[in-house]
Parts: C-alpha cells; sequence; structure tokens
C-alpha cells in the first residue's frame, strides 16, 4: 500500500516538473522592422506665385447710392426726398458727370475723379443755379456747357487742372472760384459778359504780369472781391473795377504801387499784401490814405517806417516788417497840437500788429494819444 502511495507521489511530482518546464516563456520577437531600401525623393517642382488682382485704372471704383424715390435719379448720386431741387454726386469716386435731371438747381460733384466737363449731361439740366466740381481732376470745360445752363449763378472749379479760365461764361454768374488750378493767362475778353459777377477767386494759380492784360477786369462792374494773392505777380494787377470791395495780393513778389493805383476806388475797405517785397522806397508816402479803407495787411514785407493812412482806418498789420522805431507824432492823421473838438472824428484804429519788427514795448506815449480807440498793439 505504502508503495503505490509513493508511486503516485513520483508520478505527480513528474507531472508538475513538466508543466512548469512548459510554460517557459517564448523569446519576443524583434519590433524594429529590418532596414529597407528607399527610392530617392524627387523634389516636386516651385509653384509660382499668383500676382495679385490689378484695377485696371488707379481710381477706386465708383460708389453707388442707395435706391431712390426719384426714377431720374443717377444711381452713383442721392437725391434727398426732403431737397428735391439737390444733386448730391460727391465723394462718389466717378469719373464722368452722369445724366442731369431737369428739376436740379444745386449739383454737388466735388471730391472726385471727374477730368473733363462735356455738354451731353446739361441737355435738360436748364434750370442749374449752383455746380461745385471743387477737387476733382478738371482740365477742360467745353464751352457748349454754359449754353445749357444759362441761369448758372455760382461755379466753383477750385483745386483742379484747369490751364485757363473757362469760355463762354454765362452772363448770369455772380461767383466763380477759380483757386488753385494752373491758370497762367487771362484771355482777352474772358469776362467781357459778367456784369454780374461779384466775386472773383483766382488764388494760388500761376498767374503772372504778362498773363494779366490791362483790361482784363473792366468789364466786371459788380465785381466786389478779387483775390489774386499766390500768384508770380510783380505789379499791381491793372484796371481794377472802381467798385472792388476787398483786394487780395498776398504771396506775389510785388514791390511797388503807383501813386495813384487807389485813386478812384471809393468803396475799397480790405487791401491784403501780405508777404510782397514792399518797401517804404516803393512805396508813395500817402498812397494809403483811402478814406474807405477799413483794414489794411503789410505783414512780411520790408518796410522800415509805418506808411501814412487815413484816419478811418481800423485794424492795420505790419508785423515781419524792418521798423525799427514807432513816431506818433509823424503817424497820426492830425496834428497832436490841435485835438478835434470833436471825438468822432478822432482816428478809429483799433488794432495795431507790430511784432517780428526791430522795437520793443513799451509803446510811445503820442501813439497812445493820438489812437484813442486803441485796444490791442501786438509789439
Amino acid at each position: 500500500m505504502k508503495a503505490s502511495t509513493g508511486l503516485l507521489s513520483v508520478l505527480a511530482l513528474f507531472l508538475l516538473m513538466g508543466t512548469v518546464v512548459t510554460q517557459r516563456p517564448r523569446p519576443r520577437k524583434p519590433t524594429k522592422r529590418p532596414a529597407t531600401t528607399s527610392k530617392p525623393s524627387v523634389p516636386k517642382p516651385a509653384v509660382p506665385a499668383q500676382p495679385e488682382p490689378q484695377e485696371p485704372t488707379d481710381f477706386p471704383p465708383p460708389i453707388l447710392g442707395p435706391p431712390s424715390i426719384f426714377p431720374d435719379c443717377p444711381r452713383e448720386c442721392f437725391c434727398a426726398p426732403s431737397y428735391p431741387n439737390a444733386l448730391n454726386c460727391e465723394n462718389r469716386n466717378i469719373r464722368a458727370i452722369p445724366v442731369i435731371p431737369s428739376r436740379t438747381h444745386y449739383l454737388y460733384l466735388q471730391n472726385n475723379f471727374i477730368s473733363e466737363v462735356t455738354a451731353e449731361p446739361f441737355l435738360n439740366a436748364t434750370e442749374v443755379r449752383w455746380i461745385n466740381l471743387a477737387n476733382n481732376r478738371i482740365h477742360r470745360i467745353n464751352k457748349q456747357v454754359f449754353e445749357k445752363i444759362p441761369a448758372l449763378l455760382y461755379l466753383y472749379v477750385q483745386r483742379n487742372k484747369l490751364k485757363e479760365v473757362p469760355s463762354g461764361l454765362p452772363t448770369s454768374l455772380e461767383q466763380l472760384r477759380l483757386s488753385r488750378n494752373l491758370i497762367s493767362k487771362i484771355p482777352a475778353g474772358a469776362f467781357n459778359k459778367l456784369a454780374n459777377l461779384t466775386l472773383l477767386d483766382l488764388y494760388h494759380n500761376q498767374l503772372s504780369d504778362n498773363g494779366l492784360g490791362k483790361n482784363s477786369f473792366k468789364d466786371l462792374k459788380s465785381l466786389m472781391q478779387l483775390n489774386l494773392a499766390h500768384n508770380v505777380l510783380t505789379k499791381m494787377p491793372a484796371g481794377v473795377p472802381n467798385g472792388l470791395i476787398q483786394l487780395f495780393l498776398d504771396r506775389n513778389r510785388i514791390d511797388d504801387i503807383p501813386k495813384d493805383y487807389f485813386q478812384g476806388l471809393t468803396h475799397l475797405a480790405f487791401i491784403r499784401l501780405n508777404y510782397n517785397q514792399l518797401s517804404n522806397k516803393g512805396v508813395p508816402k500817402t498812397v494809403f490814405n483811402i478814406s474807405s479803407l477799413l483794414d489794411l495787411q503789410l505783414s512780411h514785407n520790408h518796410f522800415v517806417s509805418v506808411p501814412l493812412f487815413n484816419g478811418h482806418l481800423e485794424h492795420l498789420h505790419l508785423n515781419h516788417n524792418s521798423i525799427e522805431s514807432l513816431n506818433g507824432t509823424q503817424i497820426c492823421p492830425y496834428s497832436l497840437e490841435a485835438e478835434p473838438q470833436d471825438h468822432s472824428l478822432l482816428p478809429r484804429l483799433r488794432y495795431l500788429r507790430l511784432d517780428g519788427n526791430h522795437l520793443s514795448p513799451p509803446v510811445p506815449l503820442d501813439v497812445i494819444m493820438c489812437f484813442r480807440h486803441l485796444r490791442s498793439v501786438v509789439i
């Protein structure tokens, strides 16, 4: 019995050892793949960069206006229901003037890229009174345009590229603004039918003495303001109308004034001659003794003494000259020894500017005694 039990134990032990031997872990297969021979990479051809899209013109595209209740309103303009007689086409980047409705009295075309004004858009616009063409690129205005708009009162064409005054201007015109163009000459007869013109603005052009004829302004019977500032004049313009009130000649090269130049200008109240070449040598002593004159501006010139002026003058600008002394006895319109009994006859000077000269405070007593109405002195 014992022998059989031992045999069974030995047999069980043998089977257990065989199981342990059969359960040994198998060796792991390598995780790395065997190296393979790869084909050489072929570089792809570079794709050329596409150029940026460009406009066919250097102007931005036109801006279209909102839908309008007026069927004749151009698409690139704005027609306000509350102002049926106004056509607003400003700041729209337009290159050409659209067809103008017959109901239009006020036409706004400023700040665009218009280069030429032709008659076609104005065929039915006979009631136009006001045209603003400022800040465009206009180099030509067809004279037939004004045949279509015979009742025109105000024409603004400043900041353009005109080289001459437009011809064929209507006789009804009251204001003509041509500042900041390239005008170098006024043709004979350019203004001969403008008897109603009250304002002529030729500021900042290229007008010289040869570009102004002797009779350029003689037919402007109603002219009140003439602006020839910022040109290249060396002489005072000839033939200025007698009814003129304001004469602006700043920033030219004028160095003398004829003795009787202002004779007959009985309404002249404002003279601006700043930034010229004027001096006491080129200016007659009493040339500014004009009874109607209220405001005289002579700053940035070459005066060494204060020129004489009329007792009615109220504002005198003499800053930035070469004045070294101020003598009230010499410049006073009346004798200080014989004061007028009627104080309404005292000089009316209220403002005197003398800074930028060779002067220093205080203001001489005789100046104060003469100009009793003086309120401000800049020295």
